[in-house]
């Protein structure tokens, strides 16, 4: 294929709009960052001000949730920006989200419907993210794939 057929993700960037599946995969990604950076930022405060019984493991918790809120705001700033590198973090992301989406769903308490809410989110994210649509937009070729004439191996160059 031509690069007119087949264009690089910085020519969609200029060129055409982001697709919807990549927008609302980063949507979800994003989303989920912003819950972890703000239940860390709550266990912080709630710690560090007393509101909680054992102040240390919740300062801990609290500094622990804000780190990990990284990973996927991160992925979800690269997703927006149709970067390549942005696909695995938000996969990660989503896969680290079942199990403690699993975990919640277990609870005898009002964590299942989190954890309903989280498994729902986690998957969809996941069908967006490994989406055809959504992986041409972020520039990932298949394995076998014919790749543009730039690319050294297209052009007989290795």
């Amino acid at each position: 294929m031509s690069p007119e057929q087949n264009p690089t993700p910085e020519t969609d960037d200029e060129t055409g709009p982001r697709p919807g599946r990549l927008t609302a995969a980063a949507a979800l990604t994003g989303l989920e960052g912003l819950v972890l950076a703000v239940a860390g930022i709550w266990l912080l405060v709630s710690g560090l001000a007393g509101g909680s019984e054992d102040r240390e493991q919740a300062v801990t918790g609290g500094v622990t949730l804000v780190v990990l809120a990284l990973l996927p705001l991160l992925a979800a700033s690269g997703l927006l920006r149709r970067k390549s590198w942005s696909r695995g973090p938000a996969i990660i992301t989503q896969i680290m989200a079942l199990p403690v989406a699993w975990t919640l769903l277990q609870a005898d308490s009002v964590a299942i419907p989190g954890g309903i809410v989280l498994a729902v989110v986690a998957v969809t994210a996941l069908v967006l993210l490994v989406n055809p649509a959504t992986t041409r937009a972020l520039g990932i070729r298949r394995p076998g794939e014919e790749q543009g004439p730039e690319h050294p191996k297209a052009a007989g160059r290795t």
